[in-house]
């Protein structure tokens, strides 16, 4: 299967979303509205080919951009083509909002959730305002499968047993998470339907989802431990990460290390990350009987 990787931009103003409507493409989005962005090029940034396609498209200039979320989806008209798409949060500052558009495009609107029309919007503007939506409303009940199991005074260091995992690869995925206190008594087990994902990308979020969770629980230090010895060297800076699908995770995962005094990475054998491993099983059981 082929393998394409764009950006996109939530890009909001007065609780409204801004939208392009195509002028040219293939049938199925001529005429219909998405989000901007587009295709990275070979080599290129997802946030420098973020900043390319608002200036060209839209003459919009970035004033922040904050990584929201990455799926994969199959083209309606090409099953062939599997789309990894990368979304961002972006503000354009005051006075930015003005648009101007390209060749590649005919109209704008800005749209609040409640009226935009679905029949009007390309595919993957419904799946990632999709996204959003649950964002906000949803995802946070997924992400707490198990919720607290025990209590502890201070949680200031924590060990997180994390994996993820594909039924496929890619095929349907799941990220899991067990925190625990020093003398190994679990505190909080959590997880994540993925969608459709490779095994690698799962168990990114795997470890994203745990450091953001331990965050929220006022840990300092974290002592990560996981059955992915591929994934622990990457990040202990042992391997390189070639596959830029895993990017923007990495670079979320970066900026999370950043806000605790220190995140260490251990490989464990997979016998001793079972309770992580289950709660990967047990939310893609779910969600396969759902």
């Amino acid at each position: 299967m082929n393998q394409r990787i764009a950006v996109r931009a939530i890009i909001r103003k007065d609780e409204k979303t801004l939208l392009l409507r195509r002028a040219n493409g293939r049938p199925s989005i001529l005429g219909k509205y998405e989000l901007p962005g587009g295709k990275l090029g070979y080599g290129e940034q997802p946030e420098d080919a973020l900043a390319r396609y608002l200036g060209d498209d839209a003459g919009l200039t970035i004033q922040t951009a904050q990584l929201f979320d990455v799926l994969t989806y199959i083209d309606h008209d090409d099953r062939d083509m599997q789309y990894v798409l990368i979304l961002y949060l972006v503000s354009v500052g005051s006075g930015g909002a003005r648009v101007h558009l390209s060749q590649n495009y005919n109209h704008y609107k800005w749209e609040s959730t409640a009226d935009i029309q679905q029949e009007e919007l390309t595919e993957s503007a419904k799946l990632l305002l999709g996204i959003s939506q649950q964002r906000v409303t949803s995802v946070k009940e997924e992400v707490l499968i198990g919720s607290d199991v025990g209590k502890a005074t201070d949680i200031s260091h924590a060990i997180i047993y994390s994996d993820g995992g594909s039924r496929g690869n890619p095929g349907p995925s799941a990220a899991g998470f067990v925190i625990m206190n020093s003398q190994e008594h679990v505190l909080h087990e959590g997880g994540m339907y993925l969608g459709i994902a490779t095994n690698n990308i799962a168990e990114y979020h795997g470890v994203r989802l745990g450091l953001e969770k331990a965050l929220s629980m006022g840990v300092k230090t974290v002592d990560f431990r996981m059955d992915s010895l591929l994934v622990v060297n990457q990040m202990n800076g042992i391997y390189q990460i070639r596959n830029r699908e895993l990017w923007p995770i990495h670079e979320r995962i970066k900026e999370l290390q950043g806000q605790f005094e220190k995140v260490s990475f251990s490989h464990v054998r997979r016998e001793f990350n079972q309770l992580a491993d289950g709660m990967v099983n047990k939310i893609l059981d779910a969600h396969a009987e759902g």
